[in-house]
């Protein structure tokens, strides 16, 4: 499908827009408070000059990850009417929740082939296809901190890497929404990494090798799957989601103790992703209009999670369950046999090792590694 074509006044809101300051955001997304990014750039977009529109507004369909009435997918409504609102109404993005359009896994090749304008996605799905796309995702035992992670995309070249990913692909990667850990919920204290060793775990993706070399036999359970199998003894300790989701999913019931932080996904990036030509027909403004929303709910959403994040352990432990947190000297220590295993998922492929090499040069600099 091809957008409608518009016509700019000047370059100037497009440039306002491609190069946002920090700045704070009040919004509600179906009852969610989202404080986030936009004020002071903000002011500077509506200052600049509006986008002349064309008489038909450009509109786009974007399937998302997450299910009717979660938290993220608030998240992704916030996001489709800040477009709006930076394009003056001319730029609109009808969402649609995980497989409303088509079925999740098949959402990277509709977009591809234009069945619909853009996904929001989560790139490790396609690591098999693509390696880069493991380390744009998340990295176990990696960045703890998600602005080190998002520092990563918008100072050092991240951003950049992940487009040239997806270009090859025939699709245009727009930004990483990119928020805290997923938990590890366990049906045994865990108090150090040496004690994952001999335990039966289900993960998925980069962290199935992770976590494998740790020590822990994996499986790659369905999602849906992960309460019963805990419930049943079937494994011993999961990823899922995050805390609140996982709260919600009645993991506390089933699994008496957290461990913190989850070094198997200690950040996590999800992905705006555009079909190319779709992308390339849009005027520079409405170019900007998606990386600045994007990168205003990016922080509004993790801002928000900080928040629900207390909430939500203080009602895993009125359930009963022990919160135990790894010693960060410990994972710290950990780490040189997580990088063994992230070497491997390059698959000797040179982009996703520059990649790597890249977020290795950055937390040597951390003091994360050496």
């Amino acid at each position: 499908m091809t957008p409608t074509k518009t016509i700019v006044t000047t370059g100037t809101a497009g440039d306002a827009l491609a190069n946002p300051d920090r700045r704070g955001l009040l919004k509600r997304a179906g009852g969610v408070a989202v404080a986030g990014a936009a004020v002071a750039a903000g002011a500077a977009t509506f200052a600049a000059p509006h986008v002349a529109r064309a008489a038909d507004p450009v509109t786009w369909r974007m399937q998302a990850l997450w299910d009717a009435n979660t938290t993220p997918m608030k998240f992704e409504q916030v996001f489709a009417d800040r477009v709006k609102e930076l394009t003056d109404g001319g730029f609109q993005i009808q969402t649609f929740t995980a497989g409303q359009l088509v079925p999740a896994n098949q959402a990277f090749d509709a977009v591809r082939a234009g069945a619909f304008q853009m996904m929001k996605t989560f790139d490790g799905y396609e690591a098999g296809k693509i390696p880069a796309f493991a380390f744009t995702s998340t990295i176990p035992f990696g960045f703890p901190e998600s602005d080190q992670y998002e520092a990563w995309f918008y100072e050092l070249g991240g951003l950049d890497m992940a487009r040239e990913a997806y270009g090859k692909a025939g699709l245009m990667y727009i930004a990483p929404t990119v928020y805290g850990q997923e938990p590890i919920h366990s049906k045994v204290k865990i108090t150090s990494v040496a004690e994952f060793a001999g335990k039966k775990g289900r993960f998925v993706g980069l962290a199935s090798s992770v976590m494998g070399a740790m020590g822990v036999s994996v499986t790659p359970l369905p999602t849906a799957e992960v309460y019963s199998a805990l419930e049943k003894g079937v494994i011993d300790i999961a990823d899922r989601g995050d805390l609140t989701a996982n709260l919600q999913a009645g993991l506390a019931e089933v699994a008496k103790f957290l461990i913190l932080p989850g070094v198997h996904q200690p950040t996590t990036a999800t992905s705006y992703v555009a079909n190319k030509a779709a992308y390339d027909a849009l005027p520079a403004p409405y170019k900007a209009a998606l990386a600045t929303a994007a990168r205003e709910v990016s922080a509004a959403l993790r801002q928000h999670n900080v928040v629900q994040d207390v909430a939500a352990l203080a009602k895993y432990r009125e359930a009963g369950v022990e919160i135990v947190e790894l010693d960060p000297a410990d994972i710290r220590a950990s780490r040189p046999k997580a990088e063994e295993q992230w070497r491997v998922a390059t698959k000797n492929d040179p982009l996703a090792t520059r990649i790597l090499d890249s977020q290795v040069a950055f937390m040597t600099q951390l003091g994360l590694l050496g």
